[in-house]
């Protein structure tokens, strides 16, 4: 804080590393008693080899922070009742994983996704498993609002390259989105018109 203005950069406490939910309401308790924040990122692992969030100490966690006056960004699974019960308990945005931390597999369940997006009104943002612009840009197709990345920018072997793709794929992935994709449909439809043939 001595080096970065917190009235011009936004800090987001969050409990990486935390593995139940004593360690995580601590975790953001000190920091709200530290620096007054708020808005958290609440991430309760549940196995230290996948980084699979633990959802029952999740769940738990985000009711408590919310009653406690905490804008609470959930990292999760992708389950949608999951997911559900998780904005049902106050949640300010849900951010499921697309594949485990850092693994670079990209979005491995599509379905899962799009019943989220369809369900919750709250931000919708991908947290991990983002692995190059393709992944970012899906992400943002599939009405996400936003993607979390760290991994394949930071171990990419051009990184400044690589987060100017993610900026172009997002923004691409987002228009496309908005613009209303055309119905996917087994047979061909001519895009020409057969009026005037002879």
């Amino acid at each position: 804080m001595d080096y970065i203005n917190p009235k011009k950069i936004t800090y987001l406490p969050n409990t990486a590393g935390c593995f139940n939910s004593k360690e995580a309401l601590r975790t953001l308790r000190l920091a709200r008693e530290i620096g007054g924040w708020k808005l958290v990122k609440l991430e309760v692992l549940g196995d230290k080899k996948t980084l699979f969030p633990d959802m029952i100490e999740t769940l738990r966690s985000t009711e408590i922070l919310a009653k406690e006056g905490f804008k609470v960004m959930v990292y999760c699974s992708d389950d949608p009742l999951m997911a559900k019960r998780l904005v049902n308990s106050g949640a300010s945005a849900i951010m499921p994983l697309a594949s485990p931390i850092g693994s670079g597999l990209g979005i491995l369940n599509k379905v899962n996704i799009k019943i989220i997006r369809k369900q919750t009104k709250i931000p919708l943002i991908i947290d991990a498993g983002i692995g190059d612009a393709s992944d970012a840009s899906l992400a943002m197709q599939l009405g996400c609002d936003g993607v979390l990345i760290n991994t394949a920018i930071a171990q990419a072997k051009k990184p400044l390259l690589m987060a100017e793709a993610m900026k172009y794929a997002v923004i691409s992935g987002r228009k496309s989105y908005l613009s209303g994709r055309i119905k996917p449909n087994l047979k061909g439809s001519p895009s020409t018109t057969k009026k005037g043939l002879i």
